[in-house]
């Protein structure tokens, strides 16, 4: 493929779609690392125009990685419904931004596009859209699924409680947990990252979320963040896991790196299926960030953005639960300010709900970025109006285990207040029950964990 355009009495030629692809990204500190963004806003520009007028055929007939050479594209490229992809396939990218921002279209016809739709289309179509056309688009998809329990439905914000311990001892982390509950915090998930990546660790782990949540008859689900591996021995032995978890990358080699292979997926997925202890249909949860290929040199000169698509693709052959981005876990090198968070928040938030994913975002950043907390209270507000399925929260906002920054439990539930926004309704009826919300507001109870130490 090569195109060129005139923009402001200058011509800019692009000799592939990978260059096209990679110069319309908004400013991202990771295509500079990787020498593949634009030289200027002009040639950012004239690459969104030149993208802009590309039809889908164009862009799925010119492969950035041939599905003959990685199994993730060829993953992405068996999913397309052949029948939705014949209608639309000679409509440009700009009119495909139309369709999705029109009024006229709602969350269902928007989950029936996407089936004809690959991951490098949806890539191109957040490429040309504003932060705003982000936030609409994504705000109109409901996408519910069920694990022990449901979310996703319209109005609700779900909450992942992250009680991790820098030794991973049990007793600091159920008062970590006896916090995000006291908060409504954890209706999502329980999700632990541990320290110790041993299956005896990890089978320690569930239990424990396992018996507090048992205890307490809370309508929620369990996982530990370990590698797949670990989650599955302590599987087989007998670990009580109603979710199990993995890291994505948007390339066979990413995923190489990561000690992962589609092999390994599906047979964590018949594991699950068989000896997990949920009831629902949907047992995974995967995490995404951008820059992660580009950190393991597997990025193959595709641009952060596209290739954090391609996770989606990737993670929506399997029907998970719960989805999110880390989205400034990786560092400044990917994303180096609160602007770029911010956009690829939202990127990501949108991408994700348009591959028919229930779609949460760690609102997150590390202390040597060009951001701060308040940037993350923007963040998870713009979020919170996105209609995003769930969030994080640690104690404080600050991960003592993860060293880095993210939403507190509190931070969360002010969101909820602000916007009109309930956790799942199982979750919201046992808040009630305990005695920490009446007629969905906080009582003098919330916020303090000591209700569930039974003391006396």
């Amino acid at each position: 493929m090569y195109k060129t355009t005139t923009l402001l009495g200058e011509t800019f030629s692009f000799p592939s779609l990978k260059e096209i692809m990679a110069k319309a990204n908004e400013e991202r500190s990771g295509d500079e690392l990787a020498g593949i963004s634009a030289g200027s806003m002009k040639e950012r520009m004239a690459a969104k125009q030149v993208l802009a007028d590309l039809t889908l055929s164009e862009i799925r007939n010119y492969p950035l990685l041939s599905p003959d050479e990685d199994n993730v594209s060829a993953l992405i490229e068996n999913q397309v419904e052949a029948a939705v992809y014949e209608i639309i396939k000679n409509w440009t990218v700009a009119e495909l931004r139309e369709y999705i921002l029109s009024e006229q279209h709602v969350s269902d016809d928007l989950l029936t596009l996407s089936q004809g739709l690959t991951s490098e289309m949806v890539a191109a179509t957040a490429k040309i859209m504003s932060n705003l056309d982000l936030i609409q688009a994504a705000s109109k998809i409901e996408v519910q699924t069920t694990c022990q329990t449901t979310i996703g439905q319209k109005g609700i914000l779900a909450s992942r409680a992250q009680p991790n311990h820098p030794s991973d001892n049990i007793k600091g982390m159920r008062a970590s947990l006896y916090e995000a509950l006291s908060y409504g915090i954890g209706d999502a998930v329980i999700g632990i990252n541990p320290v110790i990546d041993t299956t005896d660790n990890i089978y320690a782990l569930l239990h424990e979320t396992k018996n507090v949540i048992n205890e307490w008859s809370i309508p929620t689900q369990n996982c530990v963040l370990s590698h797949v591996t670990s989650q599955m021995r302590a599987i087989e032995k007998g670990a009580p896991a109603d979710l199990i978890f993995q890291s994505l990358a948007g390339t066979e080699v990413g995923n190489d790196s990561f000690g992962i292979s589609l092999s390994m997926l599906d047979e964590a997925t018949a594991l699950i299926k068989e000896k997990g202890t949920a009831t629902g249909p949907n047992r995974w949860y995967f995490e995404t960030g951008q820059g992660s290929e580009l950190s393991s040199e597997a990025h193959f000169g595709i641009d952060q953005v596209t290739l954090e698509a391609r996770c989606y693709g990737l993670a929506r052959h399997y029907k998970p639960f719960i989805v999110n981005t880390v989205v400034g876990f990786i560092g400044p090198e990917y994303l180096y300010n609160s602007k770029q968070v911010l956009r690829a928040g939202l990127e990501d938030h949108f991408m994700g709900k348009m591959h028919g994913l229930p779609m949460g975002v760690d609102v997150c950043y590390t202390n040597h970025m060009d951001a701060d907390q308040n940037d993350m209270d923007n963040l998870s507000m713009l979020l919170g109006t996105a209609g995003v399925n769930f969030m994080i929260g640690v104690p404080m906002a600050d991960d003592c285990m993860l060293n880095y920054q993210s939403l507190s439990y509190h931070d969360i539930a002010t969101v909820r207040q602000l916007l009109g926004q309930t956790p799942a309704p199982l979750f919201a009826q046992w808040l009630e029950e305990q005695g920490i919300t009446q007629n969905g507001r906080f009582t003098s109870k919330a916020g303090d964990p000591t209700i569930f130490m039974n003391l006396t």
